[in-house]
Order: structure tokens, then C-alpha cells, then sequence
């Protein structure tokens, strides 16, 4: 096929593995439509993606390596991608920039860290476990996601970086809004952009006021401090994306991994007997299943060869983490399948090398403290609609279900 032949991505995100099934039939690497009409191409295979992620010709900054950047305001239904790419944070920098804004954030994840926040995320589930026997206790169906799986991580991320109670429910609505792929008209851009100005702004002013022992508050000081290593700008984009992705991800996570087992009573059953252990959920559901299906965008600084392709320098590449996880050509001709006890540990859900998610220990943590947690309080736990009934979230990017309707039967 040729770049005229562009295939649209569904915006929505309706059926992410049939979609990424038929992207890998038509080679490893594929010319797509992003919605708004922006052109990209698609890699289909796990060794594809994963060459092109280490591949230091493979750019994460548009302003220096998308050759249609300068157009990008000529394009009003592109607007939505700003709040992407548009930013000055890690997920847009390259080279020197990229490594000064991770060196930023890092010590907020450390294992250490990581560690000592345990037994705060254990209190946290159970707490939430509560909440959900209390609202479940006379045969209601609840709601998985927003009752265990949206507001553990949501809390955490919220206490590590200091965000007040008062702001958490808006700076959840602002990451969900980033999210949707479903509108891609300038109106939903103009939006989201006022709101990360309104919101994360406000959690700037408001830590200046009420400095704590946050990252917020650090990253404030080290603007202060030294403006040649963090300005206004990444300031307040870095807050956006570890804010971000510090829960929305580690939301799909924990859903999709209880939904999994939920349709899945031999799997289910080999984990409650400890043939299969928690880990191994972890990874399978990163794996077939990752929080992040596709992410928007990386730039060839040159002519990029893959297979008898050249992907031009210049253009845009999507990170396709959904299609790599179940390459058949990595994975076996079962690839598709959730099947925990395969022991398949090196999805690139995290991402890989320099690139890998600083945030990765504290979702593995997170789940670790839900699943098991879960499953153990409610060993009658089903879910109340059939799995063709669950709504995926109106995203192309995120991976996961608006809501998980489940009967508890303590």
C-alpha cells in the first residue's frame, strides 16, 4: 500500500486488538490517519517497535523533528495533539532535554521510595475494599473502576505530589478530557488547554502558598532555584504527565487485569491456588492488554528503514503498544490470548531503555496491593453484564473500560 492508502484509526478505540490485527496483515510497518486527519505511521510487530523506540534517529520532540509542525495551526482538528506533543515535558524532549527532565522526576519513584509507600497503598485498598462491601452488601451491582480501581492510584499520585482534596475530582476530569480521542474538534482543544492552565496552574499557586513535602513543592523550588534546569513551561507540563500517567494508566491496569480473570474461571482458579502468581497476572494484562494501546508521537530524524518501507525523516510515528504485545511473531500464534501462566515478562507496556515509565514499580506496587486484595475479600466476585456489554473508553490511546459493573457475593 502507499501513504495515499492511509488506514483511519478508529477514535473511539472500539476494537483495538481487530484493529491492530488488521494493521499487522498489511505489514510491519503501516501509513495510518490519526483522528483529525493527521498522518502517521504504525508499527505492527513487537521488534519493529521495539528497534524503533531504541533507535536514537527516532525523536520524541515535534518542534525539531515533525516536518509538519509549522502547518500544525493550519490544521484546526489537530489541536487535540498539543496537549500531547505541544508540551515541554519528557514525553516531547529529546536528547540532553529528555535525560534533564527525567533526572527531575526520577527521585519521586525510586524503589526506595517505592517501598516505603507499601503499607500507605495497602491502607488505601482496604479502605476502598470497605467502601465497596458497604455499597455491595444487599446484592447492588458497583462499580469496579470507580470504586477500587480509578480512586487507589488517583489518591496516591494525588498525596505524592500534593494535590489538595479539593482538586483531585478536577485534575482527574482534565486527564480523562486529555484522554478521549473522540473529539478531535479545535472547541475540545481549546478546553483541554484551559484547563491544564486552570488546574495545574492552580496547584502551582496554591503549593507556592502551602509548600509540603510533595513533589510539587520540589519541583517548584528547583524552578526557583535554577531556572536553566526547569522553567514555567515544564513545570507545569511535567505535572500534567507524571500526574497523568501516574494513574490513568495504573486505572486500565487494575481494570483490565480483574476483568481478565473475571471471563477467565481456569485462569482465575490457578491464581487463587497459587499456580499462577499475581506477578505474572501483572504482566499478561500489560502485555494483551496495556493501559496505554497507542501513543501519539514520535518523529524520524532520518530516513528510517523498516522491512522494504522507509518511513521519510520527518514524519510521525505512534507508539502501538496494543499491536506489539500481541505480535504472533514474538509471542507464538496464541499471542492473542490471556494465558498469565506463559511467564511472558518482556512487553514493552513500560516502554524500554531510556524511555521506560520512571512510574512502572509504583503501578506494579499498586496493583499488587488491589488484585490480590480484591479477589481474596470477594471470592464471589463476578462481573453483572456480559463481556460484550463493557464500554472501552473513547480513546485510540488508552486501553481500558469506562466502567466494570460487578456483583460483590461476599
Amino acid at each position: 500500500m502507499t501513504v495515499t492508502d492511509r488506514i483511519a484509526l478508529d477514535p473511539f478505540g472500539s476494537d483495538i486488538p481487530a484493529e491492530s490485527a488488521r494493521l499487522r496483515a498489511l505489514g510491519p510497518v503501516v501509513p495510518v490517519e490519526l483522528p483529525g486527519g493527521i498522518p502517521a505511521w504504525a508499527p505492527t510487530g513487537y521488534d519493529v517497535l521495539k528497534d524503533l523506540i531504541l533507535d536514537p534517529q527516532v525523536s520524541k520532540d515535534p518542534r525539531k523533528h515533525w516536518r509538519l509542525w509549522p502547518e500544525i495551526g493550519e490544521h484546526p482538528s489537530w489541536g487535540w495533539v498539543v496537549s500531547w506533543i505541544g508540551v515541554f515535558n519528557m514525553l516531547s524532549a529529546y536528547g540532553p532535554d529528555h535525560t534533564r527532565l527525567r533526572k527531575l522526576v526520577a527521585p519521586s519513584f525510586t524503589h526506595r521510595r517505592t517501598e516505603a509507600m507499601r503499607p500507605r497503598v495497602a491502607a488505601i485498598a482496604a479502605e476502598l475494599l470497605d467502601g465497596l462491601a458497604a455499597a455491595g452488601a444487599d446484592g447492588s451491582v458497583v462499580d469496579l473502576r470507580a470504586g477500587l480501581a480509578q480512586p487507589l492510584p488517583m489518591r496516591m499520585i494525588c498525596e505524592l505530589f500534593g494535590v489538595p482534596d479539593g482538586m483531585r475530582d478536577d485534575t482527574g476530569a482534565l486527564i480523562a478530557a486529555i484522554m478521549d480521542t473522540s473529539d478531535p474538534t479545535p472547541e475540545h482543544a481549546a478546553f483541554v488547554q484551559e484547563r491544564i492552565g486552570t488546574v495545574l496552574g492552580g496547584l502551582i499557586a496554591h503549593k507556592v502558598e502551602n509548600p509540603g513535602d510533595d513533589m510539587t513543592t520540589e519541583l517548584i523550588r528547583v524552578r526557583d532555584e535554577d531556572g536553566d534546569r526547569l522553567s514555567d513551561e515544564e513545570l507545569l507540563y511535567t505535572l500534567l504527565l507524571v500526574i497523568g500517567a501516574g494513574f490513568e494508566t495504573t486505572v486500565n491496569l487494575i481494570g483490565n487485569a480483574a476483568v481478565a480473570l473475571l471471563t477467565d474461571p481456569a485462569q482465575l482458579a490457578a491464581v487463587r491456588s497459587g499456580t499462577v502468581g499475581w506477578d505474572a497476572v501483572i504482566d499478561e494484562t500489560l502485555r494483551v492488554h496495556p493501559s496505554i494501546a497507542s501513543l501519539p508521537l514520535r518523529f524520524a530524524v532520518s530516513d528510517l528503514k523498516v522491512g522494504d518501507v522507509t518511513i521519510p525523516a520527518g514524519d510521525a510515528i505512534i507508539t502501538t503498544f496494543a499491536a506489539a504485545g500481541v505480535d504472533p511473531a514474538h509471542y507464538g500464534p496464541d499471542a492473542a490470548a490471556f494465558d498469565a501462566a506463559r511467564g511472558a515478562d518482556d512487553h514493552l507496556a513500560f516502554g524500554i531503555g531510556v524511555h521506560r515509565c520512571i512510574g512502572a514499580p509504583l503501578a506494579r506496587a499498586e496493583a499488587l496491593a488491589a488484585l490480590p486484595a480484591l479477589f481474596e475479600r470477594f471470592p464471589g466476585l463476578r462481573l453483572a453484564v456480559g463481556e460484550d456489554e463493557l464500554r472501552q473508553v473513547p480513546s485510540f490511546i488508552a486501553f481500558g473500560w469506562q466502567e466494570i459493573p460487578v456483583r460483590l457475593e461476599v
